[in-house]
């Protein structure tokens, strides 16, 4: 068996690191060779919601640590106090249903501050937390949560999302009825709407009044709200990969481990004003990077529920304007739709409070990050290019794509060196301008700590495929300057607007319609996403005798929605006289992703065989 471990030590900047962090006990060793990317912080124990509130309490209590805003409009704010207050309460109430250290919550929320104080209050008693989006349909929300094994989920009657209101609670009633082990469901009522009433269910505001103290307890050691020591390896977060072999697998987090890649990250991207995270909760870097981050440095976190269209679509620059907003981070496609907005909006205007957008999620191109500047803020906005992956905890790379001559900050501390190399298949360095896979050569704290799922020793590949190295599954090249460019996957992964959609798993979905006798998935560029999903099929005769092709596709591509989600969703479907055999897999992909355009009035849908040849190079 090929070795699974890191064998270099990792740089001593992380020691500096560890310093930023409060540990009940003092760690032994700062790493140690052993599987996969090792042992960090050995014998330490530490409690992340103390390190996100309760040692700002002295200096920042009357600091505010969060900006909320909702998608209809309304506004809240919570100092550090308050949010301290918010969060030993809603502990209480979890340890009251019996709720201890290992124990699993699913956090069936949006973008709340009701969220923030689920997970912190699940840190402060050792509880894991997995954060399941809002608009997963309920296939998919009842896979995860029959591998999740939760004893508490958080809900909400219903979720603003683009206008409209999801029916959150209805969704996780009907994806419970397929099983599970949850006890207890907590609702947060956020739009009023009506909802079924079940044994177990629990009114979020409810369940906290219930539980806050009238009168201080004068006995730490007999207060419920009480953080509980960890240690450091601690699982603290489960979030959703993209599914391997038709299961859902979770990459777990560990509590000192995640923190002190979200401190690292955050020393280096913080401009010391309001930082703001313009993404879905659901989104890793959101929560490591968009919550944690901010409030374990103790800075004021912007959070907001909706898109940016609603109810204008200068949302963005309002929000901004609205509260200083300093530093943005966000995906592409975030900006690329914000983009094609901005051209009928000609009252949008730079904006004096911004000084720094990181992008993260996908490359970001470089009129893309002029656009940015010219738009959000003048020639001196800083515009970086954020590398990362979820096993890895997030951000690991950060890369200015624009960076302003006269940006003189001493205090900002360089992230620590990842070792990233680029090596071809037998794992030997490329030269300049050679493509590639990136692996790392040196430890990175913030790494998984493990995997679950059925298809869970699929991971195991990061540490076997490269003995002595991580290996990443990213395609890249570097020029002579040093600049390295992310081309893509791999394997059968791709990154849609932020989000891991497994091709192959949309082939399957595709290939067990009725309609379908064979089916390829690939991707292509899209000005909006980034990378859009494209399928071709051969229809099967199920399908009958001249059928619509037009409502055949609409069928098949909102089945891989149901099933997988909207990112998954191809953004264009051609139908396929036959599939030959001339093509290897990548040549096919690549003529598909040609032939394909956003689905329009006018547009070809039936393409024959003989014309995927042709736009493969391999035609007349």
């Amino acid at each position: 068996m090929s070795e699974t471990r890191l064998t270099s030590p990792p740089p001593e900047e992380w020691a500096a690191v560890a310093d930023l962090i409060t540990w009940d006990t003092a760690y032994s060793r700062l790493w140690q060779s052993g599987p996969r990317s090792g042992h960090w912080f050995a014998d330490g124990r530490l409690n992340l919601s103390v390190n996100c509130l309760d040692r700002h309490l002295p200096d920042r209590g009357d600091q505010v640590a969060v900006l909320w805003e909702g998608e209809p409009g309304d506004r809240r704010s919570l100092t550090y106090a308050e949010l301290h207050e918010q969060v030993c309460t809603l502990a209480r109430a979890l340890r009251g249903m019996g709720v201890g250290a290992g124990d699993r919550v699913g956090l069936h929320l949006g973008w709340l501050p009701e969220t923030v104080v689920a997970m912190l209050a699940c840190a402060r008693v050792g509880a894991v937390h997995t954060v399941l989006p809002a608009p997963l349909p309920v296939e998919p929300l009842a896979d995860r949560l029959e591998m999740l094994d939760l004893k508490v989920l958080f809900t909400q009657d219903g979720a603003w999302r683009h206008g409209t209101v999801l029916p959150l609670k209805a969704r996780a009633d009907e994806a419970l009825l397929a099983g599970g082990s949850v006890q207890h469901t907590i609702v947060v009522r956020r739009t009023g709407m009506d909802v079924a009433w079940f044994e177990g269910d629990r009114w979020y505001h409810d369940l906290v009044a219930a539980t806050r103290p009238r009168q201080p307890v004068p006995d730490p050691d007999g207060d419920a709200s009480a953080p509980v020591a960890l240690p450091s390896d601690h699982p603290i977060a489960s979030v959703p990969l993209a599914t391997k072999g038709g299961q859902p697998v979770s990459v777990i987090h560990g509590t000192a481990t995640m923190l002190a890649g979200a401190l690292a990250v955050h020393r280096e991207l913080r401009t010391g004003g309001v930082f703001w995270c313009a993404g879905d909760v659901a989104w890793a870097v959101t929560q490591f990077h968009g919550i944690y981050g901010p409030l374990a440095y103790g800075d004021t976190a912007v959070m907001f529920e909706g898109t940016l269209d609603v109810p204008s679509q200068t949302r963005a620059w309002d929000i901004i304007k609205r509260y200083d907003v300093e530093h943005v981070v966000t995906s592409p496609s975030v900006v690329r739709t914000v983009r094609g907005w901005a051209r009928e909006l000609p009252e949008a205007s730079a904006l004096p409070s911004l000084r720094r957008v990181t992008t993260a999620g996908e490359p970001v191109e470089e009129e893309l990050a002029q656009w940015l500047s010219e738009a959000f803020a003048d020639q001196h906005l800083r515009v970086s290019d954020a590398w990362g992956q979820l096993e890895l905890g997030g951000i690991v790379r950060v890369t200015d794509v624009r960076h302003p001559s006269n940006d003189t900050r001493a205090d900002r501390g360089a992230l620590p060196d990842c070792g990233l190399d680029i090596v071809a298949p037998d794992g030997l360095p490329l030269s300049d301008g050679l493509v590639g896979e990136v692996v790392l050569r040196l430890p990175w704290a913030g790494t998984m700590v493990g995997v679950e799922g059925a298809q869970a020793a699929v991971t195991d590949t990061h540490w076997t495929r490269h003995p002595g190295s991580y290996s990443t599954g990213d395609l890249a090249v570097r020029d002579r300057a040093g600049t390295v460019s992310f081309l893509g996957r791999t394997d059968d992964v791709v990154s849609v607007s932020g989000q891991l959609v497994s091709l192959r798993e949309v082939r399957e979905v595709l290939a067990e319609h009725p309609f379908v006798a064979t089916a390829e998935v690939t991707w292509r560029k899209d000005p909006e996403l980034g990378r859009a999903i494209v399928a071709a099929v051969e229809l099967s005769g199920e399908v009958g005798h001249d059928p619509d092709l037009d409502a055949v596709a609409v069928e098949l591509m909102d089945t891989v929605r149901e099933v997988m989600g909207g990112l998954a969703r191809p953004r264009a479907l051609l139908v396929v006289d036959r599939f030959g055999d001339e093509l290897g897999r990548t040549e096919r992909a690549r003529a598909i992703a040609a032939l394909a355009t956003p689905d329009r009035a006018g547009a070809p849908r039936q393409v024959t065989w003989e014309q995927v040849l042709v736009a493969a190079g391999h035609g007349p």
